[in-house]
């Protein structure tokens, strides 16, 4: 049953990643919006997108299930607009280093609950600002990021922060669902330095939905040429 909560509504439901489950609590449905102090935006989040943040997305489960088996060993991770930071989730129950990083003002408070409903430590999070400097955010061997590619501009600014916020040999895995973006961020990437290989995500998905998209993964053509 939805739970009733200051100017917006929210559910809870059990996702299954691999052989473990996750309680994640999200908003009811898109039709959710409430920023009575305006903190939104002050973001630059308008009313229509409000809500975005706060739904789970089918590519933050194929995120998810690549973050169950993915070598973390001796990583530093960041997830990029990471909303309610399932592949997060995944990461820290794996005990992994991992930072979560979002621009919406709720997206922390959605975290910390989720943390607390499936008994975890707590997680670090670190507001991100693709279009502006983040100099407390650091570096990262592995970044990643589900269905982000969503606005004209942002792929200049996404691989730009990206690039910016990369360790020397960093990793960049992005799950896309085909929104129309990826070309103009992978030629961004590339002018970087940055190659990458693409490949069609498997449909349907665990859970029975159908989903069309593709896993890309970056690497640093610089850093292996010196290699």
């Amino acid at each position: 049953m939805p739970t009733p909560t200051p100017g917006y509504q929210t559910k809870q439901e059990i996702i299954t990643v691999g052989r473990s489950d996750y309680t994640i609590r999200s908003l009811l449905d898109r039709q959710q919006y409430s920023d009575p102090q305006g903190e939104a935006e002050a973001a630059g989040i308008p009313p229509a997108t409000w809500p975005l943040f706060g739904l789970l997305w089918p590519s933050s489960r194929v995120l998810a299930g690549l973050m169950d088996n993915h070598n973390l060993i001796g990583k530093r991770v960041l997830e990029i607009g990471a909303g309610l930071a399932l592949a997060s989730l995944v990461v820290h129950r794996r005990l992994g280093d991992i930072t979560a990083s979002d621009w919406h003002p709720l997206s922390p408070g959605f975290l910390a609950e989720n943390v607390l409903l499936n008994h975890l430590s707590p997680l670090k999070y670190q507001r991100g600002n693709w279009a502006g400097e983040n100099p407390e955010l650091g570096e990262f061997d592995l970044i990643i990021g589900s269905d982000i590619l969503y606005e004209r501009q942002q792929p200049q600014q996404l691989a730009t922060f990206i690039h910016r916020h990369a360790a020397p040999g960093a990793t960049v895995i992005i799950v896309d669902p085909d929104r129309g973006n990826r070309s103009g961020f992978c030629h961004a990437m590339v002018a970087l330095g940055y190659g990458f290989d693409m490949h069609r995500v498997p449909s349907p998905l665990e859970n029975g939905d159908s989903y069309k998209g593709c896993v890309v993964t970056f690497t640093q053509m610089t850093v292996l040429a010196a290699a």
